[in-house]
């Protein structure tokens, strides 16, 4: 995938048009700077702005890490992590990286798949 050109703008508005439950949808450079997309409209964050900043910083060091193991398990489709307050998903795109924010109750078995498909179209 790394290869492809992706329009960051339409993948993240596609994105929040998915599901009535994400709140979130972004891509993050591989620095953990907010590249494209953000917060849905009319959605009060759960964090502050100095913590995203964090939170973006951790997962694009996440990301780096977890290709450490690329070559042995093959490389990451999607990461995802259930807390109590919402869903998070990571997906690469290229060298940046798609990251989706939902309600804690969405169908988590199915947003993944939902998110793929429109990357991959």
């Amino acid at each position: 995938m790394s290869s492809k050109i992706f329009d960051y703008t339409k993948i993240c508005d596609s994105v929040i048009k998915i599901d009535p439950k994400i709140r979130f949808a972004g891509v993050i450079n591989d620095r953990g700077r907010l590249v494209a997309g953000g917060m849905k409209k009319n959605v009060d964050p759960l964090e502050s702005e100095k913590d995203d900043e964090m939170i973006f910083m951790e997962l694009a060091l996440r990301v780096k890490m977890r290709k450490e193991f690329d070559k042995q398990l093959g490389p990451v489709t999607f990461a995802m992590a259930s807390r109590e307050r919402a869903i998070a998903i990571s997906v690469l795109l290229g060298e940046d990286i798609l990251y989706v924010v939902s309600e804690p109750d969405a169908d988590y078995g199915v947003l993944p798949k939902k998110i793929l498909k429109i990357i991959q179209s």
